[in-house]
């Protein structure tokens, strides 16, 4: 397998390949990946998808190098509390700490000692249960240890340089009172966003005038009594902590231009970078922490295992993505298809292969092929919620799958009943036939009595096809005459598989109902 890593297109390899190159330039002897988190509202799916993919790249790195690897999650947790999220509780109680460090804001939740470490909390809760490697770091944390003094003094040195950076890029009306250094008031508490008067060298510290009282306050730039602004917040973490990657979406890509000169300004080296495009909510709009639109990932899981969601987030990272419950069925489905495929493929392939990097080059075996829209139309047609009757179903189709299969199954289908009840039930009224309809669907029903029980789905699908050419010039309006009076649906699973599921007696029997009706 190692012959092919490097010729593998997929993209995490096309990643991955620019570190292996900007190694070349350096005398590194360790690679360290970063992915940002803005805890001031609930963690969300593109939180996750950005931490997943990154991983993708560390893993397909370490297939190109031996030189150690690793991925820093950083939480911007010092950053003020600039507005209320609509999607927590206590909204009262939170408005009152307003442009406070999200560290010195009470948990509107009950649970942790501030909103900050809540958010964190869940944050790293998701990530370790998906088994992510990763080491985490806190905003607040890295400041009051003094990890960045030695930035903070750098960027203090080069104030001209780095305002002449950012000026022209701002408005002109927050030209006035821009700074990278955001004072923490010693009376307030506040993180402000104050114009600077003196810049001290000699003391490290910076002279401004109080918004409150109107007096001039001094204030060390060290040990968390200042925070830096977040685009020089951001180029300062990548040169103090040697960053080497990090992926941004594609509405920060001016910002990470400017965070890559502030980075070169106090001698550092900007990471390699890929923008990735947004993930959409149902309406095509960005999804939003603070907004609580879209998917959540709890919503996801719900409805289909991890699994799905990773392969999801791996697909062309370069296109927009709606996120949103409709996306499943389709998301279970593409997954299954590459796992199905991967035993079968070339080593080159393999690499390729979603499945390969989604399951760090260890895939499970699936002998299966039955489709998550498979199971859901096979829930309509039995009239059930029960897991028992729906395994009866696979158990029979599947006669000599591997126990790893049908527990794989076995979950699929529990997530095929509840995505069911939830979105589909009543929802799909079945078409009546007309005449041509009719005719059709009874020469299927007689072509189907001449089977026997041990008809194989390609048999069933043969019988499907030469019914359909009999009847209509064109097959694709035979099959959408199916799933319209089978499943009151616009798109269904392929006939021969589902025929061979359900069984050609209970089948023939559907057929007749319809056919009465």
């Amino acid at each position: 397998m190692e012959r092919y890593f490097q010729a593998a297109k997929s993209w995490p390899f096309e990643e991955a390949r620019k570190i292996v190159n900007r190694l070349k330039n350096t005398n590194k002897t360790s690679v360290i990946l970063e992915t940002g988190y803005g805890p001031s509202g609930l963690p969300h799916i593109g939180t996750f998808g950005e931490v997943l993919r990154t991983t993708f790249v560390m893993q397909a790195f370490r297939k190109l190098s031996n030189i150690p690897a690793k991925i820093i999650v950083f939480s911007d947790d010092m950053d003020g509390l600039r507005k209320v999220p609509s999607n927590v509780p206590n909204q009262e109680l939170l408005s009152k700490y307003l442009d406070k460090p999200l560290t010195s804001v009470p948990d509107p939740f009950g649970k942790y000692e501030s909103f900050a470490r809540h958010n964190n909390a869940m944050l790293k809760r998701f990530l370790d249960s998906f088994g992510f490697e990763y080491e985490f770091k806190s905003s607040t944390e890295t400041y009051k240890s003094g990890a960045f003094n030695d930035c903070l003094f750098k960027v203090l040195e080069r104030f001209d340089e780095i305002m002449n950076i950012m000026l022209p890029s701002l408005r002109e009306e927050r030209r006035k009172t821009y700074s990278p250094f955001l004072p923490i008031s010693r009376k307030s508490g506040k993180v402000l966003q104050v114009q600077i008067e003196e810049v001290r060298l000699d003391d490290k510290s910076i002279v401004y005038r109080d918004p409150d009282s109107g007096t001039l306050e001094e204030i060390s730039i060290l040990d968390g009594n200042c925070k830096l602004q977040w685009k020089a917040d951001w180029g300062a973490r990548w040169a103090a902590f040697g960053i080497d990657y990090e992926m941004n979406g594609k509405d920060l890509i001016d910002s990470f231009k400017l965070s890559s000169r502030i980075c070169k300004t106090i001698g550092g080296i900007p990471p390699e970078n890929m923008t990735y495009e947004l993930f959409l909510d149902q309406e095509g709009k960005k999804i939003s922490k603070s907004k609580g639109n879209g998917l959540s990932m709890d919503e996801w899981l719900k409805y289909a295992p991890s699994e799905s969601l990773a392969y999801y987030m791996f697909q062309n990272p370069a296109r927009a993505k709606r996120l949103y419950f409709d996306v499943i069925p389709n998301a279970m489905d593409d997954y299954i298809d590459s796992l199905a495929k991967f035993e079968n493929e070339s080593g080159e392939k393999k690499i390729d292969n979603p499945v390969y990097h989604i399951h760090s080059g260890k895939p499970p075996k699936y002998e299966g092929g039955l489709k998550f829209s498979t199971l859901l139309n096979l829930v309509q047609a039995c009239n059930t919620s029960s897991e028992e009757v729906l395994m009866s179903f696979i158990e029979k189709y599947l006669k000599n799958a591997s126990k790893e299969t049908l527990d794989f199954m076995r979950k699929t289908a529990k997530f095929a009943i509840i995505y069911y009840n939830d979105f589909i039930a009543g929802s799909r009224i079945p078409v009546a036939p007309d005449g041509a309809q009719r005719d059709a669907l009874v020469s299927l029903k007689n072509e189907l009595e001449k089977l026997t029980e041990d008809a194989t789905a390609d048999e069933i699908q043969t019988v499907a096809f030469e019914i359909g050419k009999k009847f209509f010039p064109n097959l694709k309006d035979w099959f959408l005459t199916l799933y319209k009076v089978l499943f009151g649906a616009e798109s269904g699973p392929r006939m021969g598989t589902f025929i061979s599921l359900y069984g050609l007696n209970n089948t023939i029997n559907l057929i007749e109902k319809i056919i009465k009706r």
